[in-house]
């Protein structure tokens, strides 16, 4: 009998040709742990690329925590202040050890240089219960806002009303009635003084939030439905009294709320107009089902540039600097202004404060193309860190990967993050300043209508045809909570900014079950 006929089972399994590469690549592996030192030199960085402090001899096992006890000694902060930290876009959430060397297996030999960016200093607490289900609308609930203060929400219906909530007793506060189609769309301005509303009917209203009366009748001007509507930022304007609508039929509207009338038109588009958008620069964004994005002077309305690219409709834009515009003067802090004047100047700090932490205005497109567009429109072209030219009409990335329509996007608070929500069912996340993908967030089992952030830029909520939602954890990458509750389809989520204390807790959602959730 030959020698191969008496091996043992275990010996021909450690013979086996098809398990020796993997044995191979495990000893490999091991062995490469096995070489690692105790120590490593690291660098710190700024996110603008300026070193601090001198290169430190570190243990390989420095974790996130003694990571920014660091970080803050080497800044010399009077308060400890939380950050992250990223190595090549990898982010030390364990130690240095397994998330860096081990992770990108990395030769320790080399100085490590360590990206470090703040953080919220406030931290939301997690979504883990419906507190209310408020009912009231007797058709779906189409849109759902909080206040930029956080003291009231308000949502629009197919019944063609807007209802105001109280959110300290989580009761209905007002109905607002007067729209003879669909609401698609309510939007608060920055001071809180005025609510506007979209319909299908044509027409946009305004209204007073405190009493819940109508300013005025009905403005007419377009000649279709309204799609999207966004209010002049605060800092820009202590009144708080402009804003621009944009409708199916190709134009957009800026109006005056005080004078209750159309200030001009905006009408280079030739299909629907399906976004607006208002920046911290005085720019105006819309995007279109003719493929384009215009940015236009908001003082005057005239065309600065188009932005191409795009092969099918564009469904959404958002800017890095949608959460600091929308939550104007209001912070975690709970400081109300005492006129308009010193809201006016807060708002200026507090925008200014995150452009010199996030850098330029940046815009993010969705599309029915299945991608999106990151975009840089308030700066002159220059060159990128691959030799092409981004900034200006170039974008800085094209950013593919949903395999179906992109519904919705939508920048983090502190603007490092893009979460997208696609008709592929998924959620999907990148770098808010070069565009590139991170990761994708499964659970969901129905399209994915919305996202939202909450204002600590820690946790995205999402919003589903699947009935549910669910709330995904940004360090873990991960499902935090899944929330059910509604009987049938989500359309709208929105979770309150955090100047509210206690509120910025609070999650709103309506759908086609025309309950209000919270």
């Amino acid at each position: 009998m030959s020698k191969a006929s008496t091996a043992t089972p275990a010996e021909l399994k450690r013979f086996h040709p098809y398990q020796r590469p993997a044995v191979a690549k495990k000893q490999r592996e091991e062995e490469f742990i096995a070489s690692l030192p105790s120590n490593v030199v690291v660098q710190f960085k700024s996110t603008e690329g300026e070193l601090t402090g001198p290169p430190v001899n570190l243990p390989v096992e420095t974790n996130q925590e003694q990571l920014q006890l660091l970080i803050n000694e080497l800044l010399k902060n009077d308060e400890p202040l939380p950050y992250s930290f990223m190595v090549d876009d990898t982010e030390v959430i364990r130690d240095v050890k397994t998330d860096i060397l081990i992770g990108q297996h990395r030769s320790a030999e080399n100085v490590l240089e360590i990206v470090y960016q703040p953080q919220a200093i406030f931290r939301v607490r997690a979504i883990t219960r419906c507190s209310s289900a408020l009912a009231g609308h007797t058709e779906a609930i189409l849109s759902v806002s909080f206040s930029p203060d956080g003291a009231q929400l308000a949502s629009g219906s197919g019944d063609t009303t807007v209802r105001i909530w109280d959110l300290n007793t989580e009761t209905p506060q007002h109905t607002l009635k007067g729209h003879t189609h669909w609401v698609q769309i309510v939007a608060w301005s920055p001071n809180c003084k005025f609510l506007v509303s979209g319909s299908m009917d044509d027409t946009i209203r305004l209204w007073d939030p405190k009493s819940g009366k109508a300013i005025g009748g009905p403005l007419k001007g377009h000649s279709k439905c309204i799609t999207s509507i966004a209010w002049e930022p605060m800092h820009l304007n202590r009144e708080c009294n402009r804003f621009a609508t944009a409708s199916k039929d190709c134009t957009v509207k800026i109006w005056d709320a005080n004078l209750r009338r159309c200030l001009f038109t905006l009408a280079q588009h030739t299909d629907p107009v399906m976004c607006v958008r208002w920046g911290g620069e005085g720019l105006i964004y819309t995007g279109s089902r003719d493929k384009t994005i215009k940015v236009w002077d908001g003082k005057d309305g005239k065309l600065v540039r188009t932005l191409e690219g795009h092969a099918h409709w564009i469904n959404h834009l958002a800017l890095s600097t949608d959460f600091i515009t929308r939550s104007a003067c209001y912070d975690h802090t709970k400081r109300r202004p005492s006129n308009p004047e010193e809201a006016q100047q807060w708002a200026l700090e507090r925008y200014n404060s995150f452009k010199a932490q996030s850098g330029p205005e940046r815009l993010v497109s969705g599309s029915d193309d299945f991608t999106m567009f990151l975009w840089e429109p308030v700066s002159s072209s220059r060159v990128g860190p691959d030799g092409t030219s981004i900034g200006g009409k170039k974008p800085i990335a094209r950013m593919t990967g949903h395999q179906q329509l992109v519904n919705h996007v939508c920048f983090s608070p502190d603007g490092r993050y893009i979460a997208s929500a696609g008709f592929d069912k998924s959620v999907k996340l990148w770098d808010g300043t070069t565009g590139k993908f991170i990761n994708t967030l499964r659970g969901h089992v129905g399209k994915v209508y919305q996202v939202t952030w909450s204002s600590d830029s820690r946790q995205i909520l999402s919003a589903s045809q699947d009935s549910t939602m669910k709330a995904w954890d940004i360090r873990t990458k991960s499902l935090k909570m899944d929330l059910p509750g509604h009987a049938d389809e989500v359309y709208s989520v929105d979770w309150s900014p955090s100047a509210a204390g206690a509120m910025a807790d609070k999650v709103a959602s309506g759908g086609k079950d025309r309950i209000l959730r919270m």
